[in-house]
């Protein structure tokens, strides 16, 4: 049987969402092998997709004989009830999605879509993970964030601060960062 009981015990979801947009590379990305493994290595036993209008289906899979079990689903009214019972979130960088799940306090990767053209987001994901609030990657590292985060690492965010949006505005003001 190879399972020595440690499955069953618990369950860690890594839970994936795009909101309502399309991000294929996103969601291809986390059905990658390479992805799942890392995973998988550092703990989580479930992987639940929010693909929203994205083309690309991922794999299901039942898990179990060191492997992750995944799902995924277009949209849901109850992405809060995902985010409140997943161990790590990997999002796309809109703000709605970010500031839920840091005000849940949990741990975020957020993935920034490098096909839209108005990339405004990245700039505040980028705030955030200088705060070391969350963990910032594209596509294609999102591999390596995963092997390298350390949840321990991150600064619990604290809802009143609003230092990484007020950079981001002074910016787009053309203030100068103090």
């Amino acid at each position: 049987m190879g399972d020595n009981g440690a499955n069953t015990k618990f369950r860690r979801v890594a839970f994936v969402t795009v909101g309502t947009t399309c991000f294929d590379a996103l969601v291809r990305a986390v059905d990658s092998q390479t992805v799942k493994q890392e995973l998988f290595t550092k703990g989580y036993t479930h992987l639940l997709i929010q693909m929203g209008r994205g083309l690309y289906i991922p794999t299901k899979s039942e898990g179990g004989d060191g492997s992750l079990a995944v799902d995924y689903f277009t949209f849901s009214s109850s992405i809060a009830d995902h985010l409140r019972s997943a161990s790590l979130v990997i999002s796309h960088a809109g703000s709605g999605s970010i500031f839920e799940t840091l005000q849940l306090g949990k741990p975020l990767i957020v993935v920034v879509n490098e096909d839209l053209m108005d990339n405004h987001q990245s700039e505040l994901a980028e705030e955030l993970a200088e705060s070391k609030h969350l963990y910032y990657a594209r596509p294609q590292t999102l591999n390596q964030t995963v092997a390298d985060m350390d949840l321990k690492s991150l600064v619990p965010y604290s809802p009143g601060d609003a230092t990484p949006v007020a950079k981001i505005i002074n910016r787009f003001l053309s203030f100068p960062d103090d």
